[in-house]
């Protein structure tokens, strides 16, 4: 073979070589997704709301998908350094994350964020939502709500309420009894509801506003004392506490919410598999009563969407940036 010919057939063999790679990596880019497993990030640690909201969705979720959901908790600064990870993640609909209105809209008025609350994430679905629970140590000398205001009156110089993050509904909660009473304590913030409730447990901590997911077996169990379900209806798992309102505190309501979100850009179609994902997982039944076994209710279909999950974070930001500003809170 001449030179020129040799010099041909090997120019040809590469081309013909980087034309294979070339369609290799195009077809593997063209799988269709999910083509590996899903991240889901939780801004908490273990033990605590949305770490059972993960745990619930996560097995249904990988029946709807074909593909396994990580669960990945990251603690810290209310949420923020999770937000801050799925913010920097590709959005490729492989990192994912739950949050609630503490992460989603309280953080942006509290904390220096290194991204936007809505312009840096698309919102996917909404989860679920329910009330939070009054909540003492067994030291403390009431029995009923009235009891604990006026103790918390008479004792506010040396009372201490835990929450787990500034600004969020733990610690809101916490101001509207406050505002109720027309008193001051002091707040002690943590990393997540479960070292929190140890120290409530423990008696280092007063008093405390944590979801009935993360306190209900300790209230069953005789570790804490509740008093009011911060709603206006009780929860079927625990009908023996009663609503504020029946309480004697009429309208003293916080309600926790949570949904699922993905970095900006993720794709349409990866965010609407994502959405049938979720859907799919809140109709399984065994997941539907896994919720409303720690007091918490899912949405109605039509109210599992990205757009009512967009709007209702904007909303709350209206409400809660003024509140939030109004009463100088601060990141602790």
């Amino acid at each position: 073979m001449q030179p020129l010919q040799r010099a041909y057939a090997t120019a040809a063999t590469l081309i013909a070589t980087l034309i294979a790679i070339l369609g290799a990596v195009a077809s593997a880019t063209a799988q269709p997704y999910p083509a590996r497993p899903i991240t889901m990030v939780v801004p908490y640690p273990a033990g605590g709301l949305f770490d059972a909201l993960a745990r619930v969705l996560a097995e249904p979720m990988r029946a709807a998908l074909g593909q396994s959901v990580v669960i990945e908790n990251v603690g810290g600064a209310g949420g923020s350094i999770a937000l801050g990870r799925v913010a920097r993640a590709a959005p490729d609909g492989y990192t994912i994350s739950l949050g609630s209105a503490d992460q989603f809209v309280v953080n942006a008025a509290i904390y220096p964020l290194a991204y936007d609350v809505v312009k840096d994430f698309e919102p996917v679905a909404l989860l679920m939502s329910g009330p939070t629970l009054i909540v003492s140590n067994n030291t403390v000398p009431a029995h009923n709500l009235k009891e604990l205001m006026a103790w918390l009156k008479a004792n506010q110089d040396k009372v201490v309420q835990a929450h787990n993050g500034s600004g969020g509904a733990q610690h809101l909660c916490g101001l509207e009894l406050q505002r109720a009473l027309g008193a001051s304590w002091q707040f002690v913030p943590y990393r997540g509801a479960a070292p929190a409730l140890q120290d409530v447990i423990g008696g280092r901590v007063e008093v405390m506003c944590p979801s009935p997911a993360s306190s209900l077996a300790m209230v069953g169990g005789g570790l804490l004392r509740a008093y009011a379900v911060t709603g206006n209806t009780r929860l079927a798992t625990a009908p023996e506490i009663p609503t504020v309102d029946e309480a004697g505190f009429p309208g003293l309501y916080i309600t926790v919410w949570g949904g699922m979100f993905v970095p900006k850009g993720t794709p349409p179609d990866v965010i609407a598999k994502l959405n049938a994902a979720a859907r799919s997982a809140l109709a399984d039944p065994t997941a539907r009563a896994q919720l409303a076994k720690i007091g918490q209710d899912v949405p109605p279909p039509e109210q599992q969407t990205p757009q009512v999950l967009g709007a209702l974070q904007k909303a709350e930001i209206e409400k809660w940036w003024p509140i939030i500003k109004a009463a100088n809170i601060k990141a602790e």
